[in-house]
């Protein structure tokens, strides 16, 4: 069932999301890694709403802007922050965290650079937005909302002062 985004409540829908995650890594204490920069900002609220007793360290971050199978068509931004995973991955259940899973290309340039830290025991992922628009049969574990929009929409979650969604046609915001 798809959700209209104007009437998305974020809060209430982080607060779904922390509960489903405790019922499928209860006593698993997994280790926490957000997508930046969406994936960064709803992992930090996740972790709020669950407390630190349910995570086994701190936050890590991925930026997988080399790891995108774009990169030799639109460059690198000149930004770049590097990926921060304070903690081994081996052997460990991971959280993998993002805003919107779209086409699916960024949990799997995501993946990607996780393997090269070391092998996961397994990978769950939560994401804030599903859409439709599916171009690699990625799947994520735990689903705050799903949403359907037009080829040419697209969603993105802004974080000014709190966390919102924003819906742009053809380059505006409306």
């Amino acid at each position: 069932m798809t959700t209209p985004i104007e009437q998305i409540d974020i809060e209430q829908t982080l607060k779904a999301m922390a509960h489903d995650i405790r019922i499928s890594l209860s006593g698993k204490q997994p280790l926490l890694i957000g997508i930046h920069s969406g994936g960064v900002w709803i992992a930090k609220a996740l972790a709020e709403i669950l407390d630190s007793d349910f995570f086994d360290a701190t936050l890590g971050t991925l930026n997988i802007a080399y790891y995108r199978d774009d990169f030799t068509r639109i460059g690198m931004h000149p930004q770049v922050m590097p990926s921060d995973l304070p903690f081994a991955v081996d052997d460990r259940q991971l959280l993998l965290v993002d805003d919107v899973l779209h086409s699916g290309r960024t949990v799997r340039a995501a993946l990607n650079e996780i393997f090269d830290y070391g092998r996961p025991a397994a990978v769950t992922l939560a994401v804030l937005i599903e859409r439709d628009g599916r171009e690699l049969p990625i799947q994520a574990d735990i689903v705050g909302q799903t949403i359907e929009l037009n080829q040419n929409q697209q969603i993105k979650l802004t974080n000014y002062s709190t966390l919102q969604l924003e819906l742009k046609d053809n380059g505006s915001a409306t």
